[in-house]
């Protein structure tokens, strides 16, 4: 796992673009950041939850303390592709995300078949999470990203995400990044993710492109927009 970080402690910010604001935006972000080494990406995720999707529910009524456990690939994996086991949880409005590396192969038997021997103390986080819920793979998620760093502060990154794309069926990743969108495909989410405040000079460029903070979760989006319907021709909270 030599070169990622794998603890995160941060503020992050979001908001929705149009087209034509992130095409003003690139070019004035491009003077103060640099595109990072993935480049451009197709995030691959799996989002673990209950039967009656109680993670999200709980998440998306904005309490003080919720936290959420995915699968993540950058990029279509293979079965000896690496991949992150991702445990985030946000405090007062702080995210802190704890992550380990593996092959998606032994992120399967970790997290699903609960085989692999993982012992490290953020696996008996992760594992906590998996038996309090009875957790288990509900839906992927995937878009194209674009990461950014700034070039004096490594530590401010930008990633801005599009053709958002949601799934239930065929989970496992390694089928491929198709489904349904999640939010019009003219629009894109941006997120500033920093340990302290924002520089001037971004607040100052956000300002001039009419691009405001706003709260999106795109798991959120897809159990409000899709699977709530769903969840209620199920029956599951009767």
């Amino acid at each position: 796992m030599a070169g990622y970080k794998n603890v995160f402690k941060r503020v992050e910010k979001k908001y929705k673009l149009t087209r034509q604001q992130y095409d003003k935006l690139m070019p004035l972000l491009e003077q103060h950041m640099k595109i990072d080494d993935y480049g451009k990406t197709t995030i691959c995720n799996i989002y673990f939850d209950t039967d009656d999707f109680r993670i999200i529910r709980s998440s998306i009524e904005k309490p003080a303390y919720k936290e959420k456990l995915r699968l993540r690939s950058y990029n279509v994996p293979e079965s000896d592709s690496r991949v992150f086991v991702e445990i985030k949880k946000k405090v007062n409005g702080v995210v802190h995300k704890r992550r380990i590396a593996m092959t998606y192969n032994e992120a399967v038997e970790f997290l699903v078949e609960r085989k692999h021997d993982e012992n490290s103390q953020i696996a008996a986080e992760i594992n906590y999470f998996l038996d309090f819920y009875g957790a288990k793979p509900k839906v992927a998620l995937f878009y194209d990203r674009i990461a950014m760093f700034g070039k004096d502060d490594p530590e401010l990154r930008v990633t801005i995400d599009s053709n958002l794309k949601w799934r239930t069926d065929d989970i496992d990743l390694r089928l491929g990044s198709h489904g349904n969108y999640i939010v019009d495909e003219s629009f894109c989410i941006m997120e500033i993710k920093i340990s302290d405040a924002m520089p001037m000079w971004l607040s100052s460029i956000l300002s001039e492109c009419g691009v405001y903070q706003t709260s999106f979760s795109k798991y959120g989006t897809t159990y409000t927009k899709n699977l709530y319907k769903n969840c209620l021709k199920g029956n599951y909270y009767a």
